[in-house]
């Protein structure tokens, strides 16, 4: 059952990323991910859920399983509701507090990073396979953040350093225009929270990539 879902989905999304008409057809099954700093589900459905390069992901399909890879862009909570802090446990912020998901939380100092500037603007790209009215924010962790051990929410700034409603669309990604934080050096980690708005919905997707500051 898992093997004829997964291959629907790899079909669906084949298509999704291959023309502009397919992500009108097919908004039901999926919203989207960070494609820019890419985020850990999206770096390991690109390197291949069934084979994937890097030890990172690897290590998270072991624990994981490989078809909650092929559901990159649905790392989400139907009812958050603006409670993310509230409802998402310490250890838990990569995979939204979702077992399935569970590999993305894996503490390592070895995930796929993007090489960032060390400040300044910066346009973040939020891949979408569906358009929903919403705030995104983006939050970096704090300087001495640790990548070995579980992430947890002291470990982010608290509060984000970019937060838009309804950002534009160019292609089929958000375009997030930030200002980074300074301050910071090596290996750290962006969080990005998308709470769509009522009566939409009160569902909130989120990502965790992991990026370099020189």
């Amino acid at each position: 059952m898992r093997f004829s879902r997964s291959a629907v989905k790899v079909a669906i999304l084949t298509a999704v990323f291959g023309t502009v008409s397919a992500f009108v057809a097919v908004p039901a099954l999926a919203h989207g991910s960070m494609s820019n700093p890419i985020s850990r589900i999206m770096q390991c459905f690109q390197e291949g859920p069934e084979n994937p390069r890097s030890a990172a992901c690897k290590a998270a399909i072991a624990v994981g399983d490989s078809w909650p890879i092929y559901d990159w862009d649905e790392v989400n909570i139907a009812d958050a509701s603006g409670r993310s802090r509230e409802i998402i446990p310490d250890g838990k912020l990569c995979s939204a507090g979702r077992s399935k998901y569970k590999g993305l939380d894996l503490p390592r100092a070895d995930w796929p990073a993007t090489t960032m500037p060390g400040s300044g603007p910066y346009t973040f790209k939020y891949q979408r396979t569906a358009a929903h009215p919403g705030t995104f924010e983006l939050y970096v962790t704090k300087p001495g953040y640790d990548p070995t051990k579980p992430l947890k929410w002291s470990d982010l700034e608290d509060t984000p350093f970019y937060k838009q409603d309804n950002p534009p669309v160019v292609g089929n990604a958000y375009q997030l225009r930030a200002n980074l934080p300074g301050g910071r050096t090596g290996r750290h980690l962006i969080y990005s929270i998308w709470q769509r708005h009522w009566p939409d919905s009160g569902e909130a997707f989120y990502t965790c990539s992991d990026v370099i500051f020189p």
